[in-house]
C-alpha cells in the first residue's frame, strides 16, 4: 500500500471512528448495559459468516461470468481477487477502487484486459438492475414499512430510480455507441496529458480505443453467446443482496432484538443505493448516520449505537481486514514470480 492509499484509509476509517464515537455518546446510557448482557454470540459470529458467505456469492459470479466468456479461474482466486478489491472499495468514494483491482486480477488471470473490464462493469450492472428488482419487490410488498420511514422512502424511490436509470444508459452508450465513448476517453486524456509527449498520447489513445472495441465484442458476446453468464451473475447478484441484507437481522438478534426482517430489507436497501454513491471515501458516516437515523425508528436507542458499531464492524472494519489479507497474498504471489 502506497502512502496516497494509506493517506485516505487513514481519513476514511478516522471519518468512520469518529461518527461512531459521536453517535454513542448520543445514544449510551444506563440502559444500554442492561441490552448489553443480553447479548449472544453465536448470532454475531453467524453475522460474520454470513458475511463470508456472501464474498462466496460475489466469488461465484466472477468465476461464472468469466467461464462464460470462455475463460477460467479458480474459486478461490476470485475469493482473493474480491477480498483484495474490499480494501480500495474501503477507501474511494462509492467503492469504485475496487474496480481496478478486480479488473488487473482478472488480467493477471489471463483475460483480456477488455473483457476483464467488460466483466467488472456488467457487475456494476448487474448490482444496479438487482437493486432495483428487490426495491420494487419491496415497495410493492412492503408498504407498511416504507410508510414507517415516512419522507425518507419517498426521495430514495426517486434516487434509487435515477441510480438504475444512469447505470443503464451509460450500459447503452458504451455497448451502442462506442464512437461517443472514444470522444469523450480521447478528450479526458488530451485534457489530463497536456504536458505529455505526442506519441505517448496517441499511444494511450490507440490503447483506449482497442479496448473500448473489446469492451463492446465482449458485451454483445455476454448478451448474444454468454447469456449463461448473464444468468448466473443475476443469481449471484441477488443472493449477494439477500445475504449482505439478512446479516443485519443477525446483528440484531444478537443483540436481543427482534430481528426486524422486513424493516430491515427496506432500511438495508436505502443504505445500499446511498452507500454506491460518490458521497465520501468508503462511505465513512454517511452508513453510519444512515443506520442509526433509520433503525432508531424501530429499536431502543440505548442500543442503536452498539447495533451500528456492530453493524460497521462486520461490513466495513472487517472488509478492511480481508482486503490487507488479501493484499499481501497478491504482493507474495508477485514477488515469487520476480525470483
Amino acid at each position: 500500500m502506497d502512502s496516497s492509499q494509506r493517506k485516505w484509509l487513514f481519513i476514511s476509517v478516522g471519518f468512520s471512528l469518529l461518527v461512531l464515537v459521536i453517535i454513542l455518546f448520543l445514544t449510551i446510557n444506563e440502559k444500554t448495559i442492561t441490552y448489553l448482557r443480553e447479548i449472544n454470540p453465536l448470532f454475531l459470529i453467524l453475522a460474520f459468516l454470513t458475511h463470508i458467505l456472501t464474498m462466496c456469492f460475489w466469488a461465484w459470479r466472477v468465476q461464472k461470468m468469466t467461464l462464460s466468456l470462455g475463460y477460467r479461474i479458480g474459486f478461490f482466486y476470485s475469493l482473493n481477487l474480491v477480498f483484495a478489491n474490499l480494501l480500495a472499495a474501503a477507501i474511494t468514494p462509492a467503492q469504485a477502487g475496487g474496480e481496478p483491482v478486480r479488473i488487473h486480477e482478472l488480467y493477471k488471470a489471463n483475460v483480456p484486459l477488455g473483457d476483464a473490464t467488460a466483466i467488472v462493469i456488467m457487475e456494476r450492472v448487474l448490482d444496479g438492475i438487482a437493486l432495483a428488482v428487490l426495491a420494487a419487490f419491496s415497495m410493492i410488498f412492503l408498504t407498511s414499512q416504507w410508510k414507517s420511514l415516512s419522507m425518507i422512502s419517498e426521495i430514495m424511490v426517486y434516487i434509487t430510480g435515477i441510480f438504475v436509470a444512469g447505470c443503464l444508459f451509460l450500459f447503452y452508450l458504451a455497448v451502442q455507441r462506442p464512437d461517443m465513448v472514444k470522444k469523450v476517453v480521447s478528450w479526458c486524456t488530451q485534457f489530463f496529458t497536456r504536458t505529455w509527449e505526442s506519441k505517448r498520447v496517441e499511444a494511450l489513445l490507440a490503447r483506449a480505443d482497442k479496448e473500448i472495441d473489446n469492451f463492446q465484442s465482449a458485451t454483445i458476446r455476454f448478451v448474444h453467446t454468454a447469456k449463461g453468464g448473464l444468468i448466473w451473475g443475476f443469481l449471484f447478484t441477488l443472493l449477494y443482496w439477500v445475504s449482505e441484507i439478512v446479516t443485519a437481522s443477525l446483528i440484531l438478534v444478537g443483540l436481543g432484538q427482534p430481528p426486524l426482517v422486513l424493516e430491515s430489507f427496506v432500511i438495508q436497501l436505502i443504505l445500499a443505493i446511498l452507500m454506491m454513491m460518490p458521497l465520501t471515501p468508503g462511505s465513512s458516516g454517511i452508513a453510519e448516520v444512515g443506520a442509526t437515523s433509520m433503525y432508531a425508528l424501530f429499536i431502543p436507542a440505548s442500543i442503536v449505537g452498539v447495533f451500528v458499531v456492530l453493524w460497521r464492524v462486520v461490513l466495513y472494519y472487517f472488509n478492511i481486514a480481508l482486503g490487507i489479507m488479501s493484499s499481501l497474498i497478491i504482493v507474495r504471489r508477485e514477488a515469487r514470480k520476480c525470483q
